[in-house]
C-alpha cells in the first residue's frame, strides 16, 4: 500500500547568517536533514520538506528530492526589525498556509502563528523577558510581545537545554507537558584535529604565541567579558609580586566589536585603557570558522562568565579543541559543562582570577579538563538533534512510527 506524504515546512531564514548561533543551528540541522535517510524510517508516510528563505541556500549546498525551496521577500526588502516582524508575522504564515503544510518547524522563536496546521518551535532561549533592558525602543518591544504570543499558541516547543525549558514555565507560564529539551551541537569544523600546521598558520596569522589565555563569544554586557578582563588585570598585579609564572599569558578576545554608543555593549577598548592593559590584552575581533578549532586548541585555556546562556555554544566548542574550560555557576552553563569544566562567580573578578591562576599553574588539572571535555563534548550530536526534531514533527501530526 503507498504511504501519504506529509510536507513539513521549515523556516530556514537564519541560513544566511552563518557568524550567529541560529545561523549554525540552522545550517548544521539542514545538512544532517539532507542526509536522513527517509525511506529507512518505518514511518507511516514519506516526508517532504520546504524551505522557507529569505535568500538562497549557501552555495555548494545540495537537497535530495523530497526537498523544496521557497525564497520570498515582502515588499519591504530592508534588512531590519521592520522586514523581520514582516516576513515572520504575515509573509510567511501566508505562503505556507497557501501550500497546505502539515506541520511547520520554526528552528527559533519568532512571531509565526499559523492556523489549522500543527507548529512546532526551537526556543533557544527568552533573554527579552529576563532581560528587559534589551528592549530599548519600541521595535523590539513590539517584536518580543508578538513572539511571546507566537511561543505560547505553539503545538509543541523543543528548548536547546533544560533551563530553558524551566524559563519558559517560570517566566511564561508554559506547561512542561508542552515543551521537551532537545541538545544542539557545534560546527562539524571542530570535530576535526587541528594539525600542527593548521595551527601555526593561524598563530602566524593573529601573531600569537601558543599558551594564551582566551576569552570571547560577544561583547554583549551579559557575556561578561568585562569581569573576564578584570580577572586579568588581578592575576597580572599578583604575578608583579609573586611571580608564581614566569611570563603571565596574553589575554586575547575575539569577537566582533560593538559601537560603543550601544546601551548593553562592552566598550572593550576604554576598560582596556582604564586597566591598563592595552599592552596585555590582544583583540582579535571577528574570527572566521575555519580559524577557530587552531585558536582553541593553541589556548592554555578558555574562560566564559556568562550572566545568562540558552545553550552556550563556545565552551562546548572549546571542549571539542581539548581546551580547558571556566564557565560560570548560572544558566544552562552547568548542564552543557557537567564535570568537564571549572565553575566561578560570574560575579566576581577575584573568584575568576583564583580559578584561571588554579589551571595556569596545575598541568595535572590541564590535562584532566582537556580528557573530560572531549569526552563531555561526545554526548552531543546533530544526528540526535534532527531525530528528535523529526519525530517529533511526525507525532505532532499523530503519525506514529510502525
Amino acid at each position: 500500500m503507498k504511504k501519504k506524504a506529509i510536507t513539513i515546512g521549515i523556516n530556514a531564514s537564519f541560513v544566511r547568517k552563518p557568524n550567529s548561533g541560529i545561523g549554525q543551528v540552522t545550517a548544521n540541522f539542514l545538512r544532517k536533514l539532507a542526509e536522513y535517510k527517509v525511506e529507512s524510517r518505518k514511518y507511516k508516510a514519506n516526508l517532504e520538506f520546504i524551505l522557507y528563505l529569505e535568500e538562497d541556500l549557501p552555495r555548494g549546498f545540495k537537497l535530495p528530492k523530497n526537498f523544496t525551496k521557497k525564497i520570498f521577500l515582502p515588499i519591504y526588502k530592508r534588512d531590519d526589525l521592520i522586514r523581520k516582524i514582516w516576513w515572520e508575522k504575515f509573509s510567511l504564515p501566508r505562503q505556507v498556509e497557501k501550500e497546505g503544510c502539515d506541520v511547520f518547524l520554526s528552528l527559533y522563536q519568532c512571531p509565526t502563528i499559523l492556523k489549522n496546521i500543527q507548529h512546532v518551535t526551537l526556543v533557544h532561549d527568552i533573554i527579552p523577558k529576563i532581560f528587559p533592558d534589551y528592549l530599548d525602543n519600541a521595535r523590539k518591544e513590539l517584536y518580543w510581545r508578538l513572539t511571546e504570543q507566537a511561543i505560547r499558541k505553539a503545538d509543541k516547543i523543543l528548548t536547546v537545554s533544560r533551563h530553558t525549558e524551566k524559563d519558559l514555565a517560570k517566566h511564561l507560564g508554559i506547561s512542561p507537558d508542552k515543551v521537551s529539551p532537545n541538545y544542539i551541537d557545534v560546527d562539524e569544523t571542530y570535530k576535526k584535529t587541528v594539525s600542527a600546521k593548521e595551527s601555526a598558520r593561524v598563530l602566524k596569522k593573529y601573531k600569537l604565541k601558543p599558551g594564551y589565555i582566551l576569552a570571547g563569544g560577544g561583547y554583549e554586557i551579559r557575556k561578561n567579558v568585562g569581569n573576564a578582563v578584570r580577572a586579568y588585570k588581578i592575576l597580572l598585579d599578583k604575578n608583579k609580586s609573586l611571580h608564581f609564572v614566569s611570563e603571565l599569558p596574553k589575554l586575547v578576545i575575539y569577537g566582533k566589536i560593538l559601537p560603543s554608543t550601544l546601551s548593553l555593549a562592552l566598550d572593550i577598548k576604554k576598560l582596556l585603557q582604564e586597566l591598563n592593559l592595552t599592552e596585555h590584552v590582544k583583540l582579535l575581533d571577528t574570527v572566521p570558522q575555519k580559524d577557530m578549532p587552531a585558536l582553541f586548541s593553541s589556548a592554555s585555556l578558555f574562560v566564559y562568565p556568562s550572566f545568562y546562556e540558552g545553550f552556550g555554544i563556545p565552551p562546548l566548542e572549546a571542549m571539542n579543541a581539548g581546551t580547558p574550560v571556566i564557565v560560570s555557576k548560572i544558566s544552562s552553563l552547568p548542564e552543557v559543562c557537567s564535570d568537564a569544566a571549572l565553575y566561578c562567580r560570574a560575579d566576581d573578578p577575584k573568584d575568576i582570577a583564583m580559578v584561571m591562576k588554579n589551571i595556569l599553574l596545575n598541568k595535572d588539572l590541564r590535562e584532566t579538563l582537556t580528557r573530560r571535555g572531549k569526552e563531555r563534548a561526545k554526548h552531543f550530536s546533530w544526528e540526535k538533534f534532527t531525530e528528535k526534531i523529526i519525530n517529533t514533527c511526525i507525532s505532532s501530526n499523530n503519525l506514529s512510527t510502525l
